[in-house]
């Protein structure tokens, strides 16, 4: 096996089995997505309409699949509403 290919290898399964600890809405998490949209995925909230804000910052649909998450992250994830 040359190098580079056990270099893609151990990046793979590093990568495959790690995990960002973050707090979404208020409850520790720990999630293999890399991203605001991956962990949104993971969450069950794909298909939902979101808004979601990043250490009190808000992130558009447009951002979420390059918003790279780190340990430690808050994330809040507000649905709509409805009532009166």
């Amino acid at each position: 096996m040359s190098a580079t290919t056990m270099n893609q290898t151990t990046m793979k399964a590093t990568t495959e089995n790690a995990t960002t600890k973050l707090t979404v809405n208020g409850d520790e998490v720990a999630l293999a997505a890399a991203t605001l949209a991956g962990a949104l995925d993971e969450l069950g909230f794909v298909e939902r309409v979101v808004a979601t804000a990043l250490n009190g910052v808000f992130v558009p649909v447009r951002l979420r699949a390059e918003t790279a998450l780190k340990d430690g992250d808050r994330l809040e994830i507000l649905t709509p509403m409805q009532g009166g």
